[in-house]
């Protein structure tokens, strides 16, 4: 049974999906802002603004966390001293997503997640 299951599996195994949003969370903070599809979007927000607020201690916990979570030196180094910074009085809500609808010939929906300004 599934119950308190409220995470999406986006058709993948534990491992693959976690893989799937490691990669998408390194892209989404090297280059501020992707193209994906709904589902993947709605489940990446949580995961990197868990990110981005461990990234605002400072620490070398925090550091070793993130680096666990993305896999990326050049990503946490961004993450660290740029996008921390940036986010520095805010208490949450680092990301947004916008619904571009469908695009092309692609079956799904298609939606760009970006950080805010």
């Amino acid at each position: 049974m599934r119950h308190h299951s409220n995470k999406r599996t986006l058709r993948r195994g534990k491992n693959q999906r976690n893989a799937l949003l490691k990669s998408l969370a390194r892209s989404l903070v090297l280059h501020e802002g992707i193209t994906t599809t709904v589902a993947k979007a709605k489940e990446l927000r949580p995961f990197v603004e868990r990110l981005v607020t461990s990234s605002k201690k400072n620490t070398i916990q925090s550091r070793r966390d993130v680096s666990m979570r993305l896999g990326s030196p050049e990503a946490v180094k961004k993450l660290h001293d740029t996008l921390a910074v940036r986010y520095k009085g805010r208490a949450g809500g680092y990301t947004r997503i916008v619904r571009l609808g469908r695009v092309g010939t692609r079956v799904g929906e298609q939606a760009r997640i970006e950080f805010v300004k």
